[in-house]
């Protein structure tokens, strides 16, 4: 086991840095685009990377800072899941655990006694028509001869997953879900997701960045992303 971050790795990293400074999004936003990424890419063991190369920075320079730090991750990680699927990031929290401090573990477990319940549904209801206002009924209509998904949108997607705020707020969760996506080349619903960032506020040029910054991070893997709309294309829509 390793501590030390990988060239290729440090060159990534300050590159994504570097440009969410051009950014008003705030300096702890490009390591959430980098963790969804990576655990969207074909190695997500390599969160372990991103983990050291922040844990060398002085912000992080104690348990505390690193245990906040790791909530945050762990929470993108979580909010992963029902985009890119289970396995991915749970190699990914793995990869980072291997490289963690024993004095900087964290216990704490945001969904501990979640329900399916009424609440859990407003919750989500509310979060999905924030970004898909007036295509709200629409998107779900697409279902309507597959009610398992729609339900499965709704409930789990949305209500146990996304809509939860007690780590990452909104911004940070589409920094998660825009970029999972984007990274499977998945042309629909990365179109639903540049407008949904739009829809909360994110300005069309910073939207541009993140965009980038996603291409770039799959040029690093060698994964082609073809048939993702820019977000020139998806302005109409907004």
């Amino acid at each position: 086991m390793t501590s030390e971050v990988q060239p290729c790795f440090q060159q990534l990293f300050t590159e994504l840095e570097n440009r969410f400074k051009s950014t008003s999004l705030g300096n702890d936003k490009w390591y959430i685009l980098a963790i969804s990424t990576i655990a969207a890419s074909p190695d997500p063991e390599r969160a372990d990377q991103l983990y050291l190369h922040l844990t060398q920075q002085a912000e992080y320079a104690t348990s505390t800072a690193r245990q906040a730090l790791v909530r945050r991750l762990r929470e993108a990680l979580v909010k992963s899941v029902p985009i890119v699927g289970v396995c991915k990031p749970v190699e990914a929290i793995l990869a980072i655990s291997k490289v963690e401090r024993d004095e900087d573990k964290d216990y704490s477990f945001t969904r501990e006694g979640w329900q399916c319940d009424q609440a859990n549904h407003n919750r989500g209801i509310e979060w999905f028509q924030q970004l898909y206002a007036r295509n709200g009924s629409g998107t779900l209509d697409l279902f309507s001869a597959h009610e398992d998904f729609s339900w499965l949108s709704k409930e789990i997607t949305y209500g146990l997953f996304l809509s939860d705020r007690q780590v990452l707020g909104d911004v940070d969760t589409q920094l998660v879900v825009l970029p999972g996506i984007m990274s499977q080349n998945l042309p629909k619903e990365t179109h639903w997701h540049i407008r949904g960032t739009r829809r909360i506020g994110v300005p069309k040029e910073e939207v541009e960045v993140i965009w980038d910054c996603v291409q770039a991070v799959a040029r690093f893997f060698e994964v082609k992303l073809h048939k993702v709309p820019t977000v020139e294309q998806v302005e109409y829509d907004v």
